[in-house]
């Protein structure tokens, strides 16, 4: 067995048992009345009352998987397995201490988008809840940001501020059936890639996991969803992204000819923080709170261009794969043909821009909504 096997058997159970856990999550909620209702915020434009169990769903699946992987390491000496593979075995222990603190801040980033679903927490608590799951995956989870500054403080602000980002950043998008599940399965695998490409199994492994549960997920979620990852969902794949983006090496010396493999993962994340960045400035333009929810999210004003909800949230799923993808060269590229990468990119993202605020388009149109709490 080699390591591209067991990344392969890992992602395969993961969705196997996301698959098999969501309709249990699906029938709870309408048992408990967990749902979700038409207009219940009036930035929300479903049809009928949809569960909104999703996120929970995703975390049983994950947490499932990693406790399987855990003790099917632990007694891997009984398989034939590649050398190479083998010695890394016996290190199963002294990452289950990590391992412990990621899950700790993966269930406080769930349960703060659970509670959210169900009492609508105002903004400054929910904050408090995003804010407690990044500091115990930087504190004690050692996820580290350095961008080569050799400066302990500064890391730390940068990594917290990363995944506060993120968070957000994908629970802006969950707006339309299967757009932020296709998103972080998109971005998760291409994470995923890089950190096989950089020998990183540990984070490789986790990123095998989460890919694995969202396209489980994806089959229930996309159009027209039968259940709803609810803000649950969204805080469990913005921290699972933040941490892995975080997480991984992209600067390898022994693959990588420059240090413009930092680039990577902002790349790889770019239409969650395009979004992000985009709705905010609009909402502050017209001095609105920026947790009100409108209708001004990319997905929105491709629909405002004329495609229907469905080929929308397939075009933001097509530039967020083309935008990552075209990155990963980064990884083993030499400086000249980085530099032209990262134009490329820069350019692509200028191309989405004029798209999306040309024909007319008004950045204007910003609804009445209620606070999202």
């Amino acid at each position: 067995m080699v390591w591209w096997q067991i990344y392969l058997i890992i992602f395969v159970l993961a969705a196997i048992f996301s698959l098999v856990i969501t309709p249990v999550f699906e029938k709870l909620a309408r048992r408990t009345g967990f749902m979700d209702t038409p207009m219940a915020d009036t930035h929300n434009r479903h049809d009928k009352a949809t569960p909104v169990l999703g996120g929970v769903a995703m975390f049983t699946a994950w947490v499932m998987t990693i406790s399987v992987c855990i003790f099917a390491g632990l007694s891997m000496h009984a398989v034939n397995m590649d050398e190479s593979v083998s010695r890394h075995f016996s290190g199963i222990s002294q990452v289950s201490t990590r391992l412990i603190f990621l899950f700790a801040g993966a269930l406080i980033a769930t349960l703060t988008g659970f509670v959210d679903d169900y009492y609508k927490l105002s903004a400054k608590v929910k904050f408090g809840g995003q804010l407690c799951a990044a500091i115990i995956a930087v504190w004690l989870g050692g996820i580290r940001i350095t961008l080569f500054i050799d400066c302990e403080a500064l890391s730390w602000v940068i990594s917290i501020l990363w995944i506060l980002t993120i968070i957000n950043a994908l629970n802006f998008l969950d707006n339309m059936d299967g757009l932020a599940v296709g998103i972080a399965a998109i971005a998760m695998c291409l994470l995923t890639v890089v950190a096989v490409i950089g020998g990183q199994h540990f984070i490789a492994a986790l990123g095998a996991a989460g890919t694995g549960c969202t396209v489980g997920f994806w089959f229930f979620n996309h159009h027209p969803a039968s259940i709803f990852m609810g803000d649950s969902g969204s805080h469990f794949l913005g921290y699972s992204l933040a941490v892995l983006s975080a997480g991984a090496s992209y600067y390898v010396p022994e693959v990588s000819s420059t240090k413009l493999t930092f680039l990577i993962p902002l790349f790889i994340l770019a239409i969650p923080l395009f979004d992000a960045v985009t709705v905010v400035l609009i909402r502050l333009y017209h001095k609105k709170p920026i947790y009100i929810g409108d209708h001004n999210h990319i997905s929105h004003r491709f629909v405002k261009m004329g495609m229907s909800r469905k080929r929308a949230v397939l075009m933001v799923h097509m530039l967020t794969f083309v935008i990552g993808l075209g990155v990963l060269p980064l990884m083993w590229a030499d400086i000249k043909t980085s530099v032209i990468v990262v134009i490329q990119a820069l350019a692509f993202m200028l191309i989405i821009t004029l798209l999306q605020f040309s024909g007319g388009y008004d950045i204007g149109s910003i609804n009445n909504a209620k606070k999202q709490k």
